[in-house]
């Protein structure tokens, strides 16, 4: 797929293009700052930016404050956000819309499984990473509208925010998919989520889980 990376570490950047390009995606541009970034996709029109939270000009969170713009300017765009640290106030907007993804920089590293994340988020789905799942909900405000979950529930929905499948899901926790729907089921009504489009109430799901901040 073609993609742009938003990075101000020049080692860093340069390190991930030559693992992109090594598995056969193109990078279309790389940009230093989030200022460039957002030329960048204008004229590059990528499939995907893979963007770190923070970033010049400021160096706090430019680039996920760069991501939400991205996001309504360029509405169909893949976006992974990558960070050392969890920054909670445009992510848990972000993932409503599908096609993104929240990994600490150090997922990397386990280059399968951040390869695996990349091509979910580039085909409309979502990848939080465990840790940052684990951190929001512990900054979460929604916390008494879970109140009602079974610990199992629980795991399943945790699993849901990372971006599994049902299938997945099950392979996870040795579960039939037959299993995994009743959880899935269960935890939708005990949330309130109404019949409606299967997906949004799954991302809706996520969210009271994460939290709204």
């Amino acid at each position: 797929m073609r993609i742009v990376i938003g990075e101000d570490s020049a080692l860093f950047r340069a390190g991930l293009a030559r693992l992109l390009v090594d598995a056969g995606h193109e990078i279309v541009g790389l940009a230093g700052d989030a200022t460039s970034l957002m030329t960048l996709v204008a004229e590059t029109a990528p499939e995907l930016a893979v963007i770190d939270v923070r970033m010049p000009p400021d160096l706090t969170d430019d680039g996920a404050r760069a991501a939400r713009r991205l996001r309504d300017l360029h509405p169909e765009l893949a976006i992974v956000l990558l960070s050392q640290h969890v920054e909670t106030r445009h992510s848990t907007e972000l993932v409503t819309g599908g096609r993104f993804g929240y990994l600490l920089k150090d997922r990397v590293l386990a280059v399968d499984e951040f390869l695996d994340a990349l091509d979910r988020v580039a085909a409309g789905g979502s990848a939080l990473d465990p840790e940052v799942v684990e951190r929001l909900i512990g900054r979460s405000r929604a916390e008494d509208r879970l109140a009602a979950l079974t610990a199992r529930e629980r795991e399943v929905l945790a699993l849901m925010a990372e971006g599994c499948t049902n299938v997945g899901i099950s392979r996870r926790l040795w579960l039939t998919e037959r299993t995994v729907e009743t959880h899935i089921g269960s935890i939708l009504g005990k949330l309130g989520l109404l019949v409606n489009d299967e997906q949004h109430r799954r991302v809706l799901a996520v969210l009271a889980y994460l939290g709204q901040h």
